[in-house]
């Protein structure tokens, strides 16, 4: 058994989803483009023989994939459905070393008598989903060893896909949504909401700094459509392929960048905080 001490969470609103989310995103061409491009920033820096934390892991997909690499990993989740299906993805691939729990990511600290840790991960934009995240920050300073990486997949600040899909869909309250301040509320189902927060590049560097230095940033989904937008993927198969090609190059370039759907931020722990 973990070290880790399983909080008593209450059910979450992504449980609301949790048995349809691989197949609406994760098993989807979107979603597996997607999550290919994070798969490739990932698999730079975290490597065989580390221990890495993973937060608000969903199903386990990228756990296993990194548990697959003979990493160890610490995965946690704030949906016990999500944590439930992403043991029962584990059970059928026995002899990785890989744990799930139930921990939200505001609560992370807790994971450190498992630590400290060698990278930690964040994908497909939990983070956006926390209201505060000095804290977390501050966690992750106290998680993470010095060099350790973290990887921070959250929405971009400006989507130029969303804008244009939303404005000609007669749907101008969600074309510009990211850039509201308070953030805006995201109706998962009926009776289960999150409000999202859309952070921009300098403003999580600036929450990390203390603790953490930006090294590398990609953007993922420039030119290939968001996931709701799967009808495209759908109807155009050859010019969806050729987006995703073109956005594994796109996604490095520091003009372009700026209108993907989602960023991929690598930071490395510094030595020493600053004040």
């Amino acid at each position: 058994m973990s070290g880790l001490l399983e909080n008593s969470i209450p059910a979450a609103p992504f449980d609301a989803i949790a048995e349809s989310y691989d197949e609406t995103f994760s098993e989807s061409p979107i979603g597996r483009a997607q999550r290919t491009a994070v798969w490739t920033e990932m698999d730079r820096v975290f490597r065989p023989g580390q221990r890495v934390l993973e937060m608000n892991c969903g199903t386990g997909i990228d756990a296993m994939h990194m548990a697959s690499r003979g990493i160890r990993v610490e995965a946690c989740d704030s949906s016990p459905a999500m944590v439930a299906l992403a043991r029962k993805r584990a059970a059928g691939l026995p002899g990785l070393d890989v744990r799930f729990h139930c921990r939200r990511t505001e609560d992370i600290g807790g994971a450190a008598a498992e630590g400290p840790y060698d990278g930690v991960l964040s994908n497909f934009s939990g983070l956006n989903c926390v209201s505060e995240l000095r804290p977390v920050a501050r966690s992750l300073g106290s998680l993470v060893r010095p060099g350790g990486k973290f990887v921070l997949c959250v929405f971009g600040r400006f989507c130029l896909w969303e804008v244009l899909w939303y404005v000609f869909s007669d749907k101008p309250e969600k074309a510009f949504r990211r850039i509201r301040r308070s953030g805006a509320t995201s109706t998962l189902a009926p009776g289960a909401s999150v409000t999202v927060h859309y952070w921009s590049v300098r403003s999580l560097q600036k929450i990390f700094a203390p603790y953490f230095r930006l090294e590398r940033r990609k953007g993922v989904g420039i030119l290939s459509p968001p996931s709701y937008a799967g009808s495209f993927a759908a109807n155009f198969p050859g010019l969806f392929s050729l987006a995703t090609k073109i956005d594994s190059i796109a996604g490095a370039c520091p003009v372009v960048r700026a209108i993907a759907d989602h960023v991929v931020l690598t930071f490395e722990r510094i030595p020493e905080a600053r004040s």
